[in-house]
């Protein structure tokens, strides 16, 4: 470190040690911050609802209430005028939001998702974002969540035979990687069904594992509290159309985010082709041989396309679409030693492959603009995090120096604390206290987002290619 950087750091440790005792021996009159709503708007269910929805609705006190809103209408409906401020408060404005100044690269012009985000996959740096808090249908992205949940419950080893009521409940029209009844599969097979070929019956087979879809999606839900994605509804856990279920362009960010320090996340994310166990059948000499198909992601960034290239250091994550979400995608990418995460919810303007191409340009934009673009806000760490570590003053301004999301200290959507009311005789102490208060929260925030980063050692450890 330079001179001058000690002689700052120097200053600001000082600084805060004679604000600190300031505060604590200065009388002031401080009223409690408390925690504000956070209005929602959903998007309605798909042409065909998932026939177990009634017996998958999660038990949970958000997801039954969330699911109790009257959804957003229609491709053209506008976000709320208030949404979530979990990670900064522009996060919670609808439009766009970003820092541009001499120097950031303009953003693409030709974006037309309802909702996007461009992150640092690990500072957590929010770069840019488009009603990144905005509840919409997430479609098989939501199998992010699924894995994040599941993946630590068995070895890739374990094998399961499967039964005819794994399967029930499969809705029509989903992504099948094409699991036969009777027939057993490794959990190592089945998570290459759910990543590759987002197959609605591998996620059904592996609820069914995990002591049914109730339970699954009660599990679901519980991961998403803890992770502070509290957009997120969960219903169906392979995301397929259901009323009520809903997450957002920030809380499959924060997802994905979470299933990339998981080494087999990442491995199964980043696998472009794979063997898949077929069906038992009798050759022509009477004996029963089990041969193998291939499967391939259905991420085009990944795999690639006629009219989509294989995007530079692209290494996951999860695309979905469905009638009700139309395209989602969160893919992870990494350049020149930066790590970004990009979600794409939902674009409007109808081309072969949109979601990538936008994803794509987002992509281009935001390994351009880091490091040059201040930030609009960013990815809470999860609750366990911030209750094991130090958290940020109460009064912290989520997304700005540190503030944690929901129901924590610190929590988004509360207040600053405020000083004493005018005329009190402690206005003036208490509108200085204010902003020592102001000077501490950068402070701390500063060391908890420096605590929090996220290396990613072996992102780009990838299969094949096509």
């Amino acid at each position: 470190m330079s001179a001058p950087k000690n002689s700052i750091q120097r200053s600001l440790l000082v600084t805060s040690a004679i604000l600190v005792s300031t505060a604590l021996t200065a009388p002031v009159a401080l009223a409690a911050p408390g925690p504000s709503s956070t209005p929602s708007s959903k998007p309605s269910a798909g042409s065909s609802a998932d026939p177990s929805k009634s017996s998958t609705k999660s038990p949970s006190k958000s997801a039954s209430k969330s699911a109790s809103k009257k959804p957003a209408k229609g491709p053209e409906a506008a976000p709320p005028a208030g949404m979530s401020t979990v990670g900064g408060t522009r996060l919670g404005r609808a439009g766009t939001q970003v820092n541009l100044a001499s120097g950031v690269p303009v953003l693409p012009k030709d974006l037309s998702a309802r909702s996007w985000i461009v992150a640092d996959a690990e500072s957590g740096e929010v770069l840019a974002a488009h009603n990144a808090h905005w509840r919409l249908a997430p479609a098989s992205t939501l199998k992010m969540l699924f894995a994040d949940t599941l993946l630590p419950k068995w070895p890739g080893s374990t094998k399961h035979r499967v039964e005819p009521s794994d399967l029930a409940g499969t809705g029509p029209g989903s992504s099948m990687v094409g699991i036969k009844e009777d027939e057993t599969y490794t959990v190592h097979d089945l998570w290459l069904g759910v990543f590759l070929r987002s197959g609605n019956d591998a996620v059904r087979v592996l609820s069914a594992m995990n002591k049914g879809l109730g339970n699954t999606v009660r599990e679901m839900n519980e991961h998403a509290e803890e992770l502070q994605a509290l957009d997120t509804v969960v219903v169906s856990p392979d995301g397929y159309d259901a009323e009520g279920q809903v997450s957002s362009a920030y809380d499959l960010t924060l997802i994905a985010r979470s299933g990339l320090q998981k080494k087999d996340f990442r491995e199964y994310a980043s696998t472009v082709r794979a063997d898949f166990p077929g069906e038992t059948k009798k050759n022509k000499k009477g004996r029963k041989v089990r041969e193998s198909f291939e499967i391939q992601n259905t991420n085009r960034l990944l795999s690639g396309d006629y009219d989509v290239p294989v995007y530079e250091g692209i290494a996951g994550v999860k695309n979905g679409n469905t009638t009700n979400a139309g395209a989602t995608f969160t893919g992870v990418a990494e350049q020149d030693g930066r790590v970004l995460l990009v979600t794409v919810m939902n674009p409007r303007k109808k081309e072969s492959n949109g979601v990538y191409k936008e994803t794509a340009r987002l992509f281009d934009w935001g390994f351009e603009a880091v490091g040059k673009v201040d930030p609009v806000g960013e990815l809470v760490p999860p609750r366990s995090a911030v209750q094991a570590g130090a958290r940020p003053s109460a009064g912290a301004s989520p997304g700005e120096a540190g503030g944690a999301g929901e129901g924590v200290p610190g929590a988004a959507g509360t207040r600053p604390v405020a000083s004493a009311a005018a005329g009190s005789g402690a206005g003036g102490v208490g509108t200085a206290l204010a902003v020592t208060g102001g000077v501490l929260v950068l402070l701390v925030g500063g060391a908890f987002l420096v605590n929090r980063r996220w290396p990613l050692p072996d992102l780009v450890r990838r299969r094949p290619r096509p």
